[in-house]
């Protein structure tokens, strides 16, 4: 497994999390709860989000590999 693929999956785990997290503090008027649940989200969304930008990085690095050896 890529690093990319482990990054994006735990980055959907905590966003999931986070998600539980804010909905049982909004439930139980539990602001602190509800407020680490969005942290927790925000932060799933940005591994997602760096693991997007790692990949593309990998494939723009590959297609000038490629180019760079052709004549």
């Amino acid at each position: 497994m890529s690093s990319e693929t482990r990054d994006r999956m735990e980055g959907k785990v905590d966003e999931l999390k986070g998600r539980g997290k804010s909905a049982a503090g909004e439930l139980t008027g539990d602001k602190e709860t509800q407020a680490k649940g969005e942290v927790d989200q925000a932060t799933g969304k940005i591994k997602q989000g760096m693991a997007d930008a790692k990949e593309k990085i990998s494939e723009i690095a590959d297609r000038l590999k490629r180019d760079d050896k052709q004549p």
